[in-house]
């Protein structure tokens, strides 16, 4: 019994619907290059002399996006670490560090609403879990930061590893 051409036409439009789409590895690798292009390029605009408390609040959110996205795809870089040193807030997540100056300006973290605490010169490390939520410094708890200054900025960094402006609720 031979096929009809409108039979093989529509056995050939099924088959190329069948294999359309990306995999799961294709589209992890667009998000976590997407995520490093963003650090990146916060990190170049960085440059300038003068303390801007919103870009060290962008530079917080993309390092700690980055990061994030490294945990949920399996990297080994799940950890981000926070410092400031001298006149610099310096983010490292492992493969890349971002600094912003700071002249004079503070960040503080509290974890699941408790008092406000510097992060040390020594760092304050954020982990994450395979998950993508925060695994540390406590496992399922939100982390407040504060950056002090002329002005003050809120950032909230979810339990579930959402970053948005503004204090946990």
């Amino acid at each position: 019994m031979a096929l009809s051409n409108d039979s093989k036409k529509d056995m050939h439009i099924k088959n190329v619907l069948r294999m359309s789409g990306f995999t799961l590895v294709e589209l992890v690798m667009v998000i976590i290059l997407i995520g490093v292009l963003s650090a990146l390029g916060i990190g170049l605009s960085t440059r300038s002399s003068a303390f801007s408390p919103l870009l060290a609040t962008q530079q917080l959110a993309s390092a700690t996006l980055l990061v994030q996205q490294a945990a949920l795809a399996g990297n080994p870089f799940n950890t981000l670490t926070i410092s400031q040193t001298g006149d610099r807030l310096v983010f490292d997540s492992g493969v890349s560090q971002f600094e912003v100056t700071r002249e004079g300006a503070t960040l503080s973290y509290r974890i699941a609403g408790g008092s406000y605490t510097n992060v040390p010169d020594t760092g304050f490390e954020i982990e994450f879990s395979p998950m993508g939520r925060v695994g540390g410094p406590v496992a399922r708890e939100s982390i407040d930061f504060r950056i002090s200054g002329e002005s003050q900025f809120d950032l909230c960094l979810s339990s579930l590893g959402a970053v948005y402006a503004g204090i946990c609720q």
